[in-house]
Order: structure tokens, then sequence, then C-alpha cells
């Protein structure tokens, strides 16, 4: 039984970081597929950090991103955030939806739902992995779509999944495109009994 995660082993770590591994995998597979280009992923992190550790392990506090988040429940619960760089996050949804009116000033509603579509192909994928190697079900939520600067993107999921508010524990990857500069981070949190029945489930 995990109490904090401090007490989370190498062989504890390990497994997180396959599930990560396994997930986007999946992933970068659909996304291929969706954008028709080569999507490659970095080796999944395991990262138990304070808040200003966290924000700088995304990025710049003050960078204006987009923010996809899915809720899951059931027999565990957690979150799953996919952030990308808002300029990125335009160049992606116009590769989706095409040249609109209005390209130089943001996100239409229906870049934002192209965007949403891909977050929710991201968290599907890790929620998939998580399922097949343990047996565990979830309910996942609509995509949520939130842009603001990365560090109050990340105050959302610190005060929910924190232990003491103080650290929290999230796997972490980048994914980028071979002919397109991309800066993206999917972010895989959950909350210590979720951690323990995960662990349980695979004989840890």
């Amino acid at each position: 039984m995990i109490n904090s995660y401090g007490e989370l082993s190498d062989t504890h770590i390990d497994v997180l970081r396959e599930i990560g591994n396994i997930g986007a995998g999946n992933a970068a597979t659909s996304l291929s597929v969706l954008l028709d280009e080569s999507v490659n992923i970095s080796i999944p992190r395991v990262v138990i950090e304070d808040y200003n550790g966290v924000v700088q392990t995304i990025g710049a506090t003050e960078e204006l991103a987009i923010a996809i988040l899915i809720n899951f429940s059931g027999d565990v619960r957690g979150m799953v955030l996919f952030l990308l760089a808002f300029d990125d996050a335009k160049e992606i949804a116009q590769m989706l939806v095409g040249v609109e009116e209005g390209d130089d000033i943001g996100l239409s509603e229906m870049k934002i739902s192209a965007i949403k579509e891909i977050g929710n192909i991201l968290g599907s994928a890790y929620l998939g992995s998580i399922g097949t190697l343990t047996g565990l079900t979830f309910d996942i939520s609509v995509p949520y779509a939130a842009i603001d600067m990365v560090g109050a993107l990340m105050s959302a999921p610190m005060v929910e999944f924190s232990v003491d508010n103080t650290k929290i524990l999230f796997i972490e990857e980048s994914f980028s495109m071979e002919t397109k500069s991309l800066r993206s981070h999917v972010i895989l949190f959950a909350d210590i009994p979720s951690l323990n029945k995960i662990m349980e489930k695979l004989g840890l």
C-alpha cells in the first residue's frame, strides 16, 4: 500500500513509465493517421514535483497555450491533459480544418473542436493502455478546452491531485512531427488511491 509518492519504488516507477510508453505509442499511431504525418514521441518521464517544478518541466510560466483536459472516473480517477503551445495549436488546427478568415488572430470554434478531438484520441490511447494492462474500467468525460498561460493551466490539476497541496505525480511525454516543429505534452495525473489500485492489479 502506497501512502505517499515517496514510497514509490523503482519497480513502481518502471511500471508507470511502461504505461506511458504503451499509451504514447498508441497515441502516436492514431495521430499519424489523423494528421497524415509521421509523429515521434519522447521517452516517458515519471515526474514527482511541486508546482514550480511542474511548470519548469512543461515550459515558461507565462507562455500562452491551449490545454485539453479529460477527466476519468470509475475504478480509478484522474486526468489526462494535452498541452499545446498556442501558435502550434493554430498550425495543427489549420492542417485539420484548413485556412479560415481571421486565422492570424486566434482559434475558431471549429479549430478548437479539432484540437479537442486530438486530445480525446490521446486520452483514449492512454486510458486504453491502462485498461488493457489492468482490466480496470473508466468513465471518460467530454474534453474541455482552456486557453491561458502555462502556469494557470497547470494550477487546476495541482490543486486536485497533489498530496497536501505540495507534490504531484504525473507521466509526461512530448510529441513532435518530422516536417513541423511541435511543442506538445501529454500528462497523465492519478491520485494515490488510484495508483494503489493500478499497482494491485499488476501484482505489485
